[in-house]
């Protein structure tokens, strides 16, 4: 299987100015392919193909107006051109949203690196056009290594570069079935009894949190002391408070998923056959408006994506139960199932047979004998 490696580079200057025109070439590349397609489509034509808008890129290039593009390298446009289209293709297939525009501000800068064209040492990388830049970590990449899908991208720190590596399948002695059952009073709740908490209820993530509300507020009020009419003016304070907010969100995304990362593989470790948790609507769960700001900070759909890929390493069979499988209302003791089941009951009492269990452990020892209860 292909696992992706993230490393930190070290440019120099004149590289920095070098990554950073990559990347606005890779950002106005994917604007004037999107704005193609669109005119394209309101004109009544077919989707126009990748290979196509490749070709007047070439042509674009040849012009005066376009020259710039060839400071760049070449790979960079036509991987632009490519995601766009993948992009596009999927909103009218209804896989995914329509692509919108990328913001200088606001959309992640990175960019595509050719894989025949990447070269690594020891302690260095090869980017084409820009050189030998150095590597915070030595040897994680091998020099004959075969990699897939290069991307290079800034973090609001640091610039990073991400490539797949394939790795070979490990085999691990394999035991009972676990269920896990995710919420927002506690990250994971294991029918082995193992509980993961909610980092974002320590006292180094809310003291974060605070720093963060203070430092929006005292932007907020320095824009409306600059404001000249209807327009507001951006002084050298704002862009410093602003980096500073950046950076705090920077740290809690690594505090995050961090603690994701060590759940997920504490998990695995504990070698179970396989592994049941339930499917989630989260697009529907962030709709209330009451939690879904602690939904959103729990990062459930990141969780579900790394137990899936960890245990497609270790040959673990990973398992969503139906969307619609009662594994908080049906009793864990005697199968007996509850008509209703509030969100305030954090304690499971089953009429039928006396039980009384915590709520989420009931769920979890539930979904482990998914199969069983499903067929029945």
């Amino acid at each position: 299987m292909i696992l992706a490696r993230k490393i930190r580079m070290k440019p120099n200057e004149f590289q920095l100015q070098q990554l950073w025109q990559s990347v606005g070439t890779a950002r106005w590349v994917y604007n004037w392919a999107l704005t193609r397609q669109e005119e394209n489509y309101q004109q009544g034509g077919k989707f126009l193909l990748d290979g196509f808008l490749r070709k007047e890129i070439t042509l674009m290039k040849q012009t005066e107006e376009f020259a710039w593009l060839k400071q760049v390298s070449n790979n960079v446009a036509k991987q632009a051109v490519k995601d766009l289209c993948i992009a596009y293709k999927k909103f009218f297939d209804r896989l995914a949203d329509k692509p919108r525009f990328k913001n200088r501000r606001h959309s992640k800068p990175s960019f595509y690196h050719d894989t025949d064209k990447i070269k690594f040492k020891h302690d260095s990388v090869k980017i084409e056009k820009i050189g030998w830049i150095s590597l915070a970590e030595h040897g994680r990449i091998p020099n004959d290594a075969k990699v897939s899908n290069p991307r290079i991208s800034f973090d609001g720190k640091y610039w990073y570069l991400s490539v797949g590596i394939e790795e070979p399948e490990q085999t691990i002695e394999l035991t009972e079935s676990l269920g896990i059952d995710v919420g927002i009073k506690d990250l994971a709740v294991c029918s082995n009894g193992m509980i993961f908490k909610n980092i974002n209820k320590t006292h180094t993530v809310r003291k974060a949190e605070k720093h963060l509300r203070r430092l929006q507020r005292k932007v907020s009020r320095k824009y409306e002391m600059n404001k000249e009419g209807s327009r507001f003016v951006k002084t050298c304070n704002i862009q410093k408070l602003e980096k500073r907010i950046r950076i705090l969100h920077r740290r809690l995304t690594g505090i995050r998923d961090n603690h994701i990362h060590q759940t997920t593989t504490s998990i695995v470790k504990t070698k179970p056959s396989r592994i049941v948790m339930e499917t989630l609507n989260i697009k529907g769960m962030m709709k209330n408006r009451h939690l879904s700001k602690a939904i959103a900070n729990q990062k459930l759909a990141e969780f579900i994506r790394q137990i899936a890929y960890k245990c497609a390493k270790y040959g673990i069979e990973f398992i969503q139960a139906d969307k619609w499988f009662p594994s908080s209302k049906t009793c864990s003791s005697c199968g007996c199932k509850k008509a209703k089941l509030s969100l305030s009951e954090r304690v499971f009492h089953c009429d039928y047979c006396g039980e009384s269990v915590d709520r989420d452990l009931n769920a979890s020892i539930n979904l482990s004998c998914y199969e069983f209860a499903h067929v029945t």
